[in-house]
């Protein structure tokens, strides 16, 4: 196998003019990752970016590599077929949380749980952007919108949560305000042999402006991000003075003097996703310490070389299918 040639950000960005909104999140995700694919190590020709509707999903337009801008909520469908007819390509996924968790819910959930070998960023600004502000599956209770202009009635959506009960083998959080957090993030999920979640806290600076800057700001981040650590205690504040115990009602944030440091939960990213679910739900709103990093990594069967094997077993078995023959059969059956 020859050499991956040695590339630069600019080798990974295309010609086209980026066209967000001057100052939003979006910038920044682009940038950690054209900053990233010069170190894993692959190549641009064996690379995909594929996105449904919505700002996010113009994310394809500025790789400089194989892309595809498809339709609203289905690009976990169709990175799922591609996956699958090209085990040999890496491919991304991108959109927002109205694209993945409003009408593409079922399809990410679904590409989750059959762990088809796809690297899923999620960015969550919990508004609508590209159709003007509408209210999205992640907007908080009482958020006032034009769809919504005496407030939401909707319990959002945990992404997080979500993509733990759908047995997703990877899931993990960061931010834009991060561009190493984020990178790291990226660097893990890809290269990860299964489903992999990113969620990415992103700032809508025109329609939901500051939403996580009570937690993302950078004088805030020792006091409200719990940086998640495999094999660590799970530890945060200035000096580490706050932590996280499992008790019998979940996870609890706790003064690590008041109980111990033995009480503290030290991450496993392996562990029972039980525990991974209780870290997801720690946060109850955008104004309490919230917990970034990996909450899950487990291996599990990718989905398209179980397939593989199963159809490489079906020919050994029975030979060559007939496509002709199968077109022609008869659609009938016995009743006895």
């Amino acid at each position: 196998m020859t050499a991956v040639p040695l590339t630069t950000k600019k080798d990974w960005s295309s010609d086209q003019e980026v066209r967000w909104c001057p100052g939003c999140g979006d910038y920044s995700i682009l940038t950690a990752m054209q900053l990233l694919m010069p170190e894993i190590d692959r190549r641009r020709e064996d690379t995909v970016f594929i996105s449904g509707i919505g700002c996010a999903a113009r994310f394809p337009y500025y790789m400089n590599t194989y892309g595809m801008h498809s339709i609203h909520g289905r690009s976990p469908a169709i990175a799922t077929g591609l996956a699958m007819a090209r085990p040999d390509l890496d491919v991304w996924v991108v959109g927002g949380d109205g694209d993945m968790l409003s009408i593409g819910g079922n399809h990410l959930i679904h590409a989750l749980r059959r762990n088809v070998n796809l690297t899923i960023l999620l960015f969550n600004n919990q508004i609508y952007g590209l159709t003007k502000g509408q209210y999205s599956p992640t907007s908080e209770v009482g958020k006032v919108t034009k769809s919504t202009p005496m407030g939401s009635l909707d319990h959002p959506f945990n992404p997080i949560s979500l993509a733990l009960g759908a047995e997703a083998t990877f899931v993990a959080r960061t931010h834009d305000m991060d561009r190493g957090h984020m990178q790291e993030m990226f660097r893990r999920a890809h290269a990860h042999k299964g489903a992999a979640l990113v969620e990415v806290y992103q700032n809508c600076n025109v329609f939901n402006d500051g939403a996580f800057g009570a937690i993302t700001k950078k004088d805030a981040r020792d006091a409200m991000l719990i940086d998640l650590k495999h094999g660590e205690p799970v530890r945060f504040g200035a000096e580490n003075e706050r932590g996280v115990m499992i008790t019998d009602d979940g996870a609890q944030i706790v003064n690590v003097a008041d109980v111990g440091e033995d009480k503290i939960l030290v991450h496993d990213e392996t562990a029972d996703r039980g525990i991974a679910f209780a870290l997801s739900g720690l946060a109850q709103d955008r104004e309490s310490p919230t917990p970034i990093g990996v909450f899950r990594a487990v291996d599990r069967q990718e989905y398209g070389e179980a397939a593989s094997a199963q159809l490489a077993a079906a020919q050994e078995a029975n030979g060559p299918g007939d496509l002709d023959m199968l077109l022609r059969s008869l659609p009938t059956w016995d009743v006895s």
